[in-house]
């Protein structure tokens, strides 16, 4: 029985879609599905982000107020606002446990046996390192749009500013994801990861000007600070908060001998060393077997 309803220049099918549209579609695709990934174990995952949450407010809340009570009692405050200097330390702590659990789980899934099914599919494998470091960026950054959010407790002000902080935290955590998919493409085993992971973060924060100024230290501490790169983001961060004086003080900020690098330049090595580290662990990557 033929239809008789449907004029002859209708079609049924949709056209399809242009050469150019289908190589665009297959370069993005594996970003967008990873990046999905991610952003799906976040979202069915909530006690993970308030679990995340709670050592950089404990960090800020107890310390900060600790310190500063007892600096006051001791007549020997150098700073007015101890918790807003500490804030800017707290933000950067908290985006980088979600950053460094994509690499944790690039090492779970090549145990589990799901990264063989990546490594056959149709994709380059750089976009596979791409997308997930994309992914572990931006719920980084959420965990860090989440600290901005209660920011009012160490006297930061609710401005516009406080999207271009969240731009920095977003360069951060990429680095952080970038510096754990490196560690995951090299060391294959997850509890010899986990140690690896934990032994380069704690020195990195706290040599990072992130409890104490950067300035003014003995000879051996203040180079450490200095070359270590998580310094100049914590300090592009303090500088770029609206917030108390002692966030933007000349006793505060980061020094190299008599000049105060901008933000711009503290970002820019922040940027040049995000694609340097990235760009390795997607060379050890595309090797894998």
């Amino acid at each position: 029985m033929t239809r008789t309803d449907i004029p002859p220049s209708v079609t049924l099918t949709k056209p399809a879609p242009s050469s150019s549209e289908a190589r665009t579609w297959h370069t993005v695709r594996p970003y967008a599905l990873l990046w999905r990934r991610e952003m799906t174990r976040l979202r069915h995952n909530p006690l993970r982000l308030v679990m995340g949450l709670v050592t950089p407010l404990l960090f800020l809340v107890v310390l900060g107020t600790g310190l500063e009570a007892a600096s006051s009692t001791l007549g020997k405050a150098q700073l007015n606002d101890y918790r807003a200097y500490l804030f800017p330390g707290a933000l950067v702590m908290s985006v980088q446990a979600p950053a460094i659990a994509v690499g944790i789980s690039l090492v779970w899934d090549r145990r589990l046996g799901m990264l063989r099914q990546m490594l056959v599919s149709p994709f380059p494998r750089s976009s596979i390192v791409l997308g997930l470091a994309l992914g572990g960026a931006t719920t980084g950054a959420v965990y860090g749009l989440a600290l901005l959010a209660v920011g009012g407790i160490a006297g930061v002000r609710y401005t516009p500013m406080l999207l271009v902080v969240l731009v920095e935290l977003l360069l951060v955590s990429l680095l952080f994801t970038s510096f754990g998919l490196l560690a995951a493409v090299t060391i294959r085993q997850v509890d010899t990861f986990q140690i690896v992971v934990n032994l380069s973060l704690m020195p990195l924060m706290f040599f990072s000007g992130a409890m104490f100024p950067p300035n003014g230290l003995p000879g051996w501490l203040d180079t450490v600070v200095k070359l270590n790169p998580l310094t100049y983001g914590v300090d592009a961060v303090r500088r770029t908060l609206p917030g108390p004086d002692v966030l933007t003080s000349e006793q505060t900020r980061l020094m190299l001998g008599d000049w105060n690098p901008p933000v711009y330049a503290e970002l820019g090595v922040l940027a040049a060393l995000t694609a340097a580290v990235l760009s390795l662990a997607t060379y050890r990557f595309s090797r894998t077997q």
